[in-house]
């Protein structure tokens, strides 16, 4: 009996003692297991990339109307208020009219009398009356001088007899053929013949100084109608400046109401009140909200790389959206000029002026949430390329060599391993990987620098 319970006893010594190496093993294999540096693992996975610049943007219209005074004047009070919806050809705003409607009235005065006066001067009927009067005239003094120059010549001839006739009255004297009586009447004839002779001169002289003062009246009369005929040319001329000066109070009037060139909104009002103000004076200016579109100054050292057409997402706080369900746009255009811009940190930088046009239907997703205006901050994010599939690790597992070069850390057979890759598109979230990785590598993500090639590693969580 005794020696049967000293064999249990031996026995049970020794499978206590085997359990005991058995967990001493199993301790040493776990230890050995567990020996490696913890590290976080990810497999690349196939899947869609795009190498693109995120960069602040603001919205824009590609063009607004200026409304401004279209002549110097007085304009009416303003009611429109900036957000307010205008429909084209509606009347925004107005000069006031009484003065633009008198000046219209004097301009069309102007040209009335203008118009009476020509056709005044224009009527030579009663000079055309006057010439024929005068020609008539003319010929009437010329046989008035024949008239008189046929008496002078009678005169002349009666003076000779009166001369004849003394002569011989007085030769008759002496013989007493003839009395004294009679030479006194010879005497008082040649007197009056004499004095009837000079009056005839004088007549004819007179007579011939008028009808050369005569011969002048058809002369004036017609100078007179051609001096008409000038002045209706100068009467013309006025009359034609007097019909540009009616015209142009006459689209005044039409220009001095003031309508909306499109469909849209009131974006600024620099006017409220009535007031007296100069031509091309800021009125109002009007925009098309639904052709908004964005623009962004890239870097020119990303701006090279896209063109226009290129895709492009629009999000942010002002849209309500996340990069991965952003507006969708595309680039319309990059300006071909680059300027200095200072940053926030003061470093001048060279940046592009890039134009994004939202796709049709784009800005209708986000019509009924908000209320996007001109200058809002938005964020934009200009693809430069894409894929659909390709191989991609996480950002964060990649570094550079000291020659430039991209690298990974990879497990293998338990051990870190430096890996040299060659890297397709990248962005800040993803790289394409192109060679030296497989889909079923496990590669470490964000390695510490103190990690080295060949150093034993554990992957606490693998994708």
């Amino acid at each position: 009996m005794t020696k049967k319970r000293a064999g249990e006893s031996w026995l049970n010594k020794w499978t206590i003692l085997a359990a005991v190496v058995v967990a001493l093993v199993g301790g040493w294999l776990a230890f050995g297991q567990a020996s490696g540096v913890p590290v976080e693992t990810v497999r690349p996975t196939q899947g869609p990339i795009a190498q693109y610049v995120d960069e602040q943007g603001k919205t824009r219209l590609p063009r607004t109307y200026e409304i401004t005074m279209p002549l110097a004047g007085r304009i009416e009070a303003i009611t429109l208020e900036p957000g307010d919806p205008v429909r084209k050809g509606e009347t925004v705003a107005r000069l006031v009219q009484s003065d633009l409607r008198n000046d219209l009235d004097e301009a069309e005065a102007a040209v009335e009398r203008l118009t009476a006066s020509i056709a005044e001067n224009a009527d030579t009927t009663v000079e055309a009356t006057s010439k024929t009067q005068a020609s008539h005239f003319v010929e009437s003094m010329k046989s008035t001088v024949e008239a008189a120059k046929s008496r002078m010549v009678a005169g002349q001839s009666r003076v000779d007899y009166a001369n004849t006739f003394l002569g011989r009255v007085e030769q008759l004297i002496p013989s007493r053929a003839k009395t004294e009586v009679e030479l006194d009447q010879a005497q008082l004839r040649k007197v009056e013949a004499d004095t009837d002779y000079q009056q005839d001169v004088l007549i004819y002289q007179a007579m011939k100084s008028i009808d050369s003062a005569t011969m002048l009246l058809p002369t004036l009369v017609q100078q007179y109608i051609d001096r008409k005929d000038l002045t209706i040319a100068v009467l013309k001329q006025e009359k034609a400046e007097a019909e540009a000066r009616l015209r142009q109070a006459k689209t005044n009037v039409e220009r001095s109401t003031m309508t909306s060139p499109i469909d849209g909104v009131i974006l600024e009002r620099s006017i409220v009140n009535e007031q007296q103000l100069p031509a091309g004076a800021a009125l109002l200016t009007i925009g098309d909200l639904q052709q908004l579109e964005v623009e962004a100054d890239l870097l020119s050292q990303n701006a090279v790389n896209l063109k226009a057409g290129s895709r492009a997402l629009i999000y942010g706080a002002a849209v309500g959206r996340t990069p991965e369900d952003g507006l969708e746009g595309v680039i319309e255009r990059i300006r071909p000029a680059g300027f200095t811009k200072r940053s926030s940190l003061g470093v001048d930088q060279q940046r592009v002026r890039v134009i994004i046009r939202l796709r049709d239907g784009e800005l209708e997703k986000v019509a009924a949430e908000r209320t996007l205006g001109v200058d809002y901050r938005v964020q934009v994010r200009a693809i430069e390329e894409e894929k659909n599939s390709a191989l991609t690790i996480p950002r964060a597992c990649l570094f550079r060599a000291a020659d430039g070069s991209w690298q990974v850390m990879a497990v293998r057979d338990g051990v870190a391993r430096l890996v040299q890759v060659e890297v397709g598109l990248i962005n800040d979230r993803l790289a394409e990987i192109t060679a030296n990785l497989a889909a079923d590598d496990f590669v470490i993500l964000a390695p510490e620098s103190s990690l080295h090639d060949g150093d034993p590693v554990r992957g606490i969580s693998g994708k």
